[in-house]
């Protein structure tokens, strides 16, 4: 019977807290700064990706979802793939003549996401990591995650901190070759694991513009951007970095809350100006800034940090003990749909049928900087907390049938 070779992996979201936004270099993926980000829990929130290689394949061919989804000459999904077959040719095969000749088969791709695509929660992160770290496996490649970073990297800029847990930067480098460019862990998901988040899904549908097209403009077209990488990004990073490996949440909270606020600003410094956020975003930043000055005010220290990407969904980070508080004030501003939200971390216990119940606003809170919107304004809470890296998993879980085909088609 002939050999399969294949390997399924899956991969986290992340959700940066330093952002990146802008290339010097747009096929390398070179970015103009470096960023910061929070690996988050695959038992929520995962791409799973199966790669086989077989001699009996006539094209490199992807699935996502259940559907086609085309490799074109030159695109970052056939770069991906292409550096993962020279890496395997280059550190197994030319090094042990006895090694399958892996990197000359094609290969077949079946990849899920357990959450909408393209909605402001960074499926491409996701994707790619679970992607590299899928055709890892299956080449058997003797990689670091920092190495396998270059690649995914190549596919989709954040992809490359997904291939860490915890808490991740993505040195910008200085080299051309964007050799220097890559991922690093600041500290693993043990070292902070009552950093929680809880993520306020406001839009499910398409964003308006791209990350792709959007950044590019901002490179183009905004001085503060020019500010922002030269003078303040460096500094935060450190500061950050710092503030992770001391548990500070205050000084934590701080700098999110800040480098999102300014991620916006460059946004609405470009020509023509960008609009991520729309009225629930701005009320639900009301919110955490007045929950924030009532815990200041009773000497409690930051309590909460909203962070925004391209798009209108906010993330709210916040230590363990808090969440329940926050999800409660969200709940009552923002009414939740009848049994939408799952409870996965036991957060309510039984009270989880009905979350609208439990909405409460803290004593002391000033309830006008905000009015309270309809319910489906928030579409769903996710509640999750900081998690692992990419994940090996087992022949059982794959995603091809032995046919070579997707089990599962849309």
């Amino acid at each position: 019977m002939a050999t399969v070779y294949e390997a399924t992996a899956s991969a986290p979201v992340n959700i940066a807290v330093i952002k990146y936004w802008g290339k010097r270099d747009t096929k390398l993926i070179l970015p103009t700064n470096s960023s910061l980000s929070v690996t988050l829990d695959q038992d929520h929130l995962r791409s799973t990706t199966t790669s086989r290689a077989d001699p009996s394949f006539t094209e490199d061919r992807l699935w996502l979802n259940g559907k086609v989804d085309e490799i074109t000459p030159g695109s970052r999904l056939a770069t991906c793939i292409a550096e993962m077959k020279r890496l395997r040719k280059e550190t197994v095969e030319d090094k042990d003549p006895n090694a399958p000749k892996l990197s000359t088969y094609k290969v077949h791709i079946a990849s899920y996401n357990n959450f909408p695509t393209a909605a402001g929660l960074a499926s491409s992160a996701s994707g790619f990591a679970a992607l590299v770290a899928s055709l890892a496996q299956l080449y058997a490649l003797p990689a670091s995650p920092s190495t396998l970073s270059l690649i995914a990297r190549q596919g989709s800029g954040s992809a490359c901190r997904s291939l860490f847990g915890g808490f991740v930067a993505w040195e910008m480098g200085a080299l051309p070759s964007g050799e220097d460019s890559l991922a690093v862990e600041i500290a693993p998901r043990e070292h902070w694991p009552q950093m929680h988040a809880l993520i306020c899904v406001v839009s499910d549908d398409k964003k308006g513009t791209s990350s792709t097209s959007g950044m590019q403009r901002t490179v183009d077209t905004s001085p503060l951007l020019q500010h922002r990488i030269a003078h303040v990004v460096p500094q935060r990073m450190a500061a950050i970095s710092d503030a992770i490996r001391a548990r500070d949440f205050d000084t934590f909270a701080r700098i999110t809350m800040a480098d999102s606020n300014q991620f916006h600003a460059v946004a609405l410094d470009t020509e023509p100006p960008i609009f991520y956020m729309n009225d629930v975003s701005r009320a639900i930043i009301a919110l955490i800034v007045e929950y924030n000055r009532l815990a200041l005010a009773q000497g409690k220290g930051y309590k909460a940090a909203y962070t925004y990407d391209a798009g209108p969904n906010a993330v709210i980070y916040a230590l363990e003990e808090n969440i329940k508080e926050i999800a409660q004030l969200v709940t009552a501003y923002f009414p939740q749909r009848a049994g939408e939200f799952k409870d996965v971390l036991g957060l309510y216990g039984d009270a989880a049928k009905d979350i609208n119940s439990e909405a409460k606003v803290p004593e002391g809170f000033n309830e006008a900087v905000a009015k309270r919107f309809e319910v489906g304004a928030v579409k769903g809470l996710i509640h999750t907390r900081v998690g692992d890296g990419p994940r090996r998993l087992p022949a059982s879980e794959s995603l091809l049938a032995p046919s070579g085909l997707p089990k599962t088609l849309a």
